[in-house]
């Protein structure tokens, strides 16, 4: 029954005051609402297990290489003897299955699509424990050489291109230019998100042919291995018993597996990948932004005691305890934060939509994001905790107070005697130190970012467009892919607007490298797994001059480099340099690992400049350039540089595709501008969320501190009067209040410098040519901090000036 009456005496008095009321409701819900918000991403990519069965079980089994650099050697995808051989002999594993990622031009339904697709091993959905809703998966016998061509499809492509025929089993699709039953449909929203987090389309079995000696070429890496624990096998178990396989095969095969190992990761870990790092670190930022609107609470919380201190005073001379004022404070408190939780979660509705917007589409289950029962549990926790948390030191001190001097005051105002002025005074300098906190980081991520983005790619991305081109191996072979690109390329620079055009296998940004081992003529030989790894790359004779790299040394390739001419290849400066130190790389040879087995000489006939193939924030690796006409490829990037806007001129490109081949889709289209912003998206989500998190942290510490200058000068309005009235200038009285706030705004930017230099070495890897430590972003967050506490002090200061003695005077 008290309780009952705690809550009806409660809300009268939030009724009572409304400004009050609505100032510390909306405090309150932006700093939930950000907690929810962020929350709802971490528990969905972090916290929720993946939608398979015993889902903790699946692990993910990489091929390690110490030859490689320190970004690529401990995950590496295995080469198809050595899974084979780990799929056999392992004792951990119920299943292990393998993949590999490809892409497939679909034709005969609508207009030709190029759809994402995997090649799996027979087990591979027995392994992640799915099966299809339709249909059934593949048999063991589709391994076999000569087996029917089979597929299994998706939900949405059944729904997108086949508008959900319930009969679709056992009808074909043709898939570069092979006629393909379909046997399966997945269920709504599979998805496996390793190897790539791209929605696919379509899987088709992985064929195993042990007569092909490419099958046996322990060099060749490109299956990506998942497989199932045993139960009761732990992760460990796993790791020792993969490791001693790896060793038997570095004595079974020295010459490919000296260097080679395995590591055991689990799925979920994989799948969540670099993302982990980011969302915690967003999470703590919204929890030291909640802890601010906490502290602001707080202080308008004591300053509300301080005015209801005879109401307090009377209720405990008539009998009340001290719990009974304690439990009736906190009451209104966590009202306050009930009524902050329930607007803060129609904020975070937005706050979520607003996030799924912002980030980027390389995050994992983007798709699972949103405000599910674990988010409102959060939320409800958060909002309860918080109520007690800032109504706990208010209530504490309005339980003791002093009744002599309550009594006495006929007024209720308390000049000067406010019990609680060092509570609130900690509480601001706590707020300006977290502010401070976040100011930094966001500091160091902005310039992280900014830095990133004056990376030089190495080519001019203005006004060009790329797309992908995929020619199935069975219409197009040698001559035939050499008459398919002659033929497009006389076509699109023939179009109106088009300044040149080139192509390349693979395009920079475009999530492919290809390396192969290399030999320098004249070095002494070196068995295959000790020599240098070198990117290799096929362009067309106008990718240079397409995409303004320039050639440094030598020449391009030009028409003439052929397949009966003398095999010719472009390097870039890093190479050249790294290989031949201060010597002309013209005329030099390198033999590179070839498929055939074959020593095959190529001479370098130029050098052209640095390209930041892989990433803006990777370093540049040596790297070759083979002419297409030399080393035939089905698969390549278009790109086309235009005189103004080149999305304007993609219909025209893919038309001129289509008039030459109408079952030939183009895929991944795309500007080289947009690549370029696609490959700093995640550090522009970090920053724009980061900063927007410090700039509401900066404000509510403005607030804060604006809030205890204007009660101070409340509470001294007579000692003011009194001052001026004696003699004292409008400046001393301005000089007064403004150097007792900067003062608590210094004490808390100098406790901010401190744990800012403590906490922001966590951020190291998560920064981009700048140290965590950076003297400049720590001046200029301090110097933005102290000129926005400089303005809220000043503010209520230039009100105290404007004291009149004579009405001040009269409280006496």
């Amino acid at each position: 029954m008290s309780t009952l009456q705690d809550i009806r005496y409660a809300f009268r008095m939030l009724l009572k005051r409304p400004g009050f009321t609505v100032v510390v409701v909306l405090t309150m819900a932006l700093g939930i609402a950000a907690n929810t918000t962020i929350f709802s991403a971490i528990d969905a990519v972090l916290l929720n297990p993946l939608p398979y069965k015993d889902s903790e079980r699946l692990m993910v089994v990489w091929e390690t290489n110490k030859q490689l650099g320190p970004e690529m050697w401990d995950r590496n995808e295995a080469a198809i003897g050595n899974f084979l051989d780990w799929r056999s002999r392992n004792q951990s594993f119920d299943q292990l299955g393998a993949l590999f990622d490809t892409s497939m031009n679909l034709t005969g339904v609508g207009e030709p699509q190029r759809i994402q697709s995997y090649v799996v091993t027979a087990n591979f959905f027995q392994v992640l424990g799915v099966q299809p809703m339709l249909g059934r998966s593949f048999l063991p016998e589709s391994e076999t050489p000569g087996s029917p061509f089979t597929a299994i499809i998706s939900h949405e492509l059944w729904q997108r291109q086949f508008g959900s025929d319930p009969n679709i089993i056992n009808k074909s699709l043709t898939l570069n230019a092979h006629q393909v039953a379909v046997i399966g449909v997945m269920p709504p929203a599979f998805e496996l998100q390793f190897p790539i987090n791209k929605h696919v389309d379509i899987w088709v079995p992985m064929v195993i042919d042990v007569a092909d000696p490419d099958y046996h070429d322990r060099r060749n890496n490109f299956l990506y291995t998942v497989g199932r624990l045993k139960q009761g096998v732990s992760q460990e178990q796993a790791q020792a018993e993969m490791k001693l396989i790896a060793s038997q095969l570095q004595q079974e095969y020295p010459e490919t597996n000296a260097e080679k190992g395995v590591r055991v990761v689990s799925l979920h870990k994989q799948v969540v990948g670099n993302v982990e790092s980011y969302l915690y670190m967003l999470f703590a930022a919204v929890g030291f932004l909640l802890l601010i609107a906490c502290a602001n609470v707080a202080g308008l919380l004591l300053a509300r005691v301080t005015a209801r201190h005879r109401e307090v005073a009377v209720r405990v001379a008539l009998g009340a305890s001290r719990w009974r004022v304690m439990r009736q404070l906190l009451t209104e408190s966590v009202i306050l934060s009930a009524l902050s939780g329930l607007l803060g979660l129609l904020l975070a509705y937005g706050g979520v939509k607003l996030l799924l917007a912002l980030t980027p589409s390389e995050v994992p289950r983007l798709h699972e994001i949103g405000l599910h029962v674990p988010v409102f549990l959060w939320t409800l926790t958060i909002s309860i905790v918080t109520g007690v948390l800032f109504g706990l030191a208010p209530a504490i001190q309005a339980s003791r107070p002093d009744l002599n001097t309550a009594l006495k005051e006929s007024s209720g105002r308390n000049p000067g005697s406010f019990q609680g002025s060092g509570l609130r005074n900690l509480l601001v300098v706590s707020e300006v130190a977290v502010a401070l906190l976040l100011l930094v980081g966001a500091g160091l991520m902005t310039k992280s970012f900014l830095r990133l983005q004056q990376v030089d790619p190495g080519f001019d991305a203005t006004n060009v467009v790329s797309m992908n081109i995929a020619l199935p191996t069975s219409k197009y072979r040698d001559q035939q892919l050499n008459i398919f690109y002659d033929q497009l390329f006389e076509r699109v620079r023939n179009l109106p607007g088009v300044k040149s055009v080139g192509g390349i296998s693979p395009l920079p940004l475009g999530g492919t490298n290809v390396s192969r081992a290399v030999l320098v003529e004249g070095a002494p030989v070196v068995a295959l797994a000790d020599r240098p790894s070198v990117g290799v790359r096929v362009v067309t004779p106008g990718y240079f001059q397409t995409m303004s790299i320039p050639v440094l040394k030598g020449r391009s390739f030009t028409e003439q480099d052929r397949d009966n001419t003398p095999n010719a290849i472009l390097v870039n400066e890093e190479l050249a340099s790294r290989f031949w130190p201060n010597q002309d790389a013209i005329g030099k040879r390198l033999d590179f690992e070839e498929d055939s087995g074959k020593q095959v000489w190529r001479e370098i006939v130029g050098v052209v400049g640095n390209v930041k193939h892989k990433a803006l924030a990777t370093e540049v690796m040596p790297e070759a350039y083979f002419a297409y006409k030399q080393v035939p490829e089905n698969f390549m990037s278009l790109v086309v540089h235009t005189a103004s806007d080149p999305v304007s001129m993609i219909p025209a490109i893919r038309n001129q595709v289509l008039s030459l081949d109408k079952d030939q889709p183009v895929s991944d289209i795309m500007t080289m501008e947009q690549r370029l912003a696609k490959s700093v998206a995640s550090s522009r989500f970090v920053m724009l969320l980061l900063g927007s998190f410090s700039v509401l942290a900066l404000g509510l510490a403005a607030v804060g501190i604006y809030g205890v200058m204007s009660y101070l000068v409340t509470q001294r309005t007579q000692e003011i009067g009194v001052r001026m009235a004696l003699g004292a200038q409008k400046r001393d009285v301005l000089k007064l209040v403004v150097r007792r706030g900067m003062a608590l705004a210094i004490i808390g930017t100098a406790i901010g410098l401190v744990a800012s230099l403590a906490l922001t070495r966590l951020m190291r890897s998560l920064l981009f040519e700048v140290t965590p430590t950076d003297w400049i972003t720590f001046v200029i967050t301090s110097v933005v901090l102290l000129t926005v506490a400089l303005l809220a002090c000043y503010i209520p200061a230039r009100r105290a000036t404007k004291v009149d003695p004579l009405v001040a005077l009269r409280y006496e």
